[in-house]
């Protein structure tokens, strides 16, 4: 059996009920956050996201898939709101953070890719001192049915965004561009690999497609995340703090 981790996690193992797990304290984030400068987001997450951090869509394939990111740095290993181990107060920590160390992974057999995810934990983090999920008789605790629930509707929901994405593509609606934030007197910034929606080509889909852009809740995320990109800006200012230059950000198509 194969399963590999996703992005930010170590080693992972499928959870047994017998086990104990040692949780993170409270508003304590994993490692692997403080050293990235973009973090997946889910459908449900757009709305939410779009206040706080510019949404922009990602690709390790050269466009043939998508993914949805927040942009939380403006350099590789930057991330602007992660302080000692914690993410800052009264912002949105997205949920591929707060699900830690758990996930739910593809489990790889014979080969073969299984079509049922298993529900996975950091290996690191099991421990015998840990708090139990489950009870003597195998029942959940009312702790992992919070958690399971949020793995549950998270994997769903990162369902939605694959096909929200796999649409995007279909319809030749995302552009790839480039930011580039220059402080006066400073080293300019480049943040590149991005691709956004070209608001301009929704004006040439067809009324099929449209309807289907409504009917699966992409239209307001395409929004939300158009509105989002304002935020390059407040994360220029994030970075810049204590900096009294003024700042100049530009965004071009690459």
């Amino acid at each position: 059996m194969q399963i590999t981790p996703p992005f930010g996690y170590r080693e992972i193992v499928p959870l047994q009920k017998t086990q104990a797990v040692k949780l993170p304290p409270a508003g304590v984030v994993p490692e692997f956050c403080a050293s990235t400068n973009a973090m997946p987001i889910s459908f449900s997450e757009f709305r939410v996201v779009a206040h706080d951090y510019p949404i922009v869509f990602a690709s390790g394939d050269n466009g043939a898939t998508f993914a949805a990111v927040a942009v939380v740095g403006l350099a590789n290993g930057e991330n602007l709101f992660v302080r000692n181990g914690s993410w800052l107060p009264d912002l949105y920590v997205p949920a591929y953070a707060r699900r830690y160390p758990f996930c739910m992974a593809r489990v790889t057999l014979d080969q073969k890719e299984q079509a049922n995810r298993l529900i996975c934990v950091e290996k690191s983090y099991l421990a015998a001192d840990g708090e139990k999920m489950f009870d003597d008789q195998g029942e959940p605790l009312a702790r992992w049915q919070n958690i399971e629930q949020l793995l549950r509707e998270y994997e769903a929901d990162l369902e939605r965004t694959r096909e929200m994405c796999a649409i995007l593509g279909d319809y030749a609606l995302l552009e790839p561009f480039t930011l580039q934030a220059t402080e006066t007197g400073g080293t300019p910034v480049n943040l590149s690999g991005m691709y956004r929606v070209k608001e301009e080509k929704l004006e040439h889909l067809n009324a099929a497609q449209h309807k289907n852009l409504f009917k699966k809740g992409v239209t307001g995320r395409i929004y939300a995340h158009l509105l989002s990109l304002d935020n390059f800006g407040r994360l220029l200012v994030r970075r810049s703090a204590g900096n009294p230059q003024p700042a100049k950000t530009a965004a071009k198509q690459a």
